[in-house]
């Protein structure tokens, strides 16, 4: 099969970043299908060849610390180089597997559809424009029923979609109903990450470390971990935190840290420097906003987490917390309570046997439900149309959600 993969933000491991699409896209390849991948970057144009995979970049600069007019501009003129260079294409594609955020990614699968009868699934990682509309970015009434009604065609057209998380997947099967849905989160990566643990008394001298691995945006509601940050420095809670990556807000926070000894803030870093650097943690902290529509999604570092096996700290609900709860492998704090953080976490610093327990039950769970050849594996499953999926390709959640 010939797959014209469409994601604005692919990245490779040598990059850094969300690495799901490469993935997905080698797993593909592996498997015998010709993959075209149409990207964007800050850097550089044109075709290449990477692990199989064909990779057509435009040169379209994009930063998370876009201000909101300059975000949609580098949204559109994605769309209109991609849909020039489909018409342009000689090749014959059977599917169009296109990935949003953003939704005006939908304007390149219509396309597609339309003008060349090419079928496409639509991926959704984040709910969009459900989530900026939530967050304030969008106000004005007219552009949001817009948006909702262009959000909707792009489900109806789609031959498939694939949501990341359960509770995207229900949001979508109640916008609509007339859709078929399948699930493939994130991955963890259990051959790139080790879980090297060790039992060890934790002081002043030998902090237990906590690490933050991702951006430094509105949506990611940092304010709650540097509270904590500043609550456990106070009390002299012998904690290390670790924030690596960048973002809108990168400078304002390495700011605000300066003169915590508790805290360590670096720049975003490769797929190797990251793992360098999460390898060293004893747990990781997943953050987000306090809003409901952002506990939707499927963080990638949540599952780098239990791939390195790793305790996990989480300051939102949904399904992930669930999850996490569920299987013992970390807690939910209050975002507002950074006491109640501290006192989650003092379990751990005075018993490192459960901390080492918990640690393991993270990468079991990355092994037995999330690792990178069971995701892929399940979307060629979904691909070749097979009508079940048996439990062991599937993710534990799907069995309670």
């Amino acid at each position: 099969m010939k797959i014209l993969y469409v994601h604005q933000y692919f990245k490779t491991p040598d990059e850094g970043g969300c690495v799901r699409s490469y993935h997905l896209a080698k797993g593909l390849a592996n498997a015998g299908h010709e993959v075209l991948m149409l990207s964007g970057h800050n850097n550089k144009s044109g075709r290449e060849e990477l692990d199989g995979i064909q990779i057509h970049y435009f040169k379209i600069p994009y930063r998370n610390e876009f201000g909101f007019v300059r975000r949609v501009w580098a949204f559109l003129r994605f769309v209109w180089k991609s849909k020039q260079l489909i018409n342009q294409l000689s090749q014959r594609f059977d599917l169009a597997y296109v990935m949003t955020t953003p939704l005006t990614t939908g304007l390149i699968a219509m396309h597609a559809k339309s003008r060349l009868n090419i079928p496409y699934y639509f991926e959704v990682g984040d709910l969009w424009p459900e989530a900026p509309i939530k967050m304030g970015a969008v106000r004005n009434e007219f552009l949001k029923r817009f948006l909702y009604q262009f959000e909707k065609k792009c489900y109806f057209e789609a031959q498939k979609v694939i949501a990341l998380s359960p509770a995207i997947r229900n949001y979508i099967e109640v916008t609509a109903p007339e859709t078929k849905v399948h699930v493939v989160t994130n991955f963890a990566d259990t051959d790139f990450y080790e879980a090297t643990r060790k039992i060890q008394q934790f002081s002043t001298d030998n902090p237990l470390k906590v690490g933050y691995f991702g951006t430094f945006g509105p949506a990611n509601g940092l304010n709650a971990l540097l509270s904590v940050a500043k609550t456990c420095l106070e009390l002299k809670v012998p904690v290390e935190f670790t924030l690596m990556g960048d973002g809108k807000e990168y400078d304002t926070i390495k700011k605000a840290t300066k003169r915590f000894t508790n805290v360590r803030v670096i720049p975003f870093g490769n797929a190797e420097q990251v793992k360098e650097e999460l390898e060293t943690q004893d747990a990781v902290y997943v953050s987000f906003k306090n809003l409901e529509i952002l506990s939707t999604g499927s963080p990638n570092k949540f599952f780098d987490g239990l791939a390195a096996g790793k305790l996990i700290v989480m300051n939102f609900g949904g399904w992930i917390r669930t999850l996490v709860e569920r299987n013992k492998c970390g807690f939910y704090h209050d975002p507002s309570d950074a006491m109640e953080f501290i006192r989650k976490l003092k379990v751990f610093i005075q018993d490192p046997i459960l901390l080492q327990q918990y640690q393991k039950q993270s990468r079991a769970l990355a092994e037995s439900y999330y690792s990178k050849e069971l995701q892929v594996n399940k979307l060629l499953k979904i691909l070749n149309n097979e009508k079940h999926l048996s439990v062991s390709d599937s993710e534990v959640y799907i069995l309670t959600a």
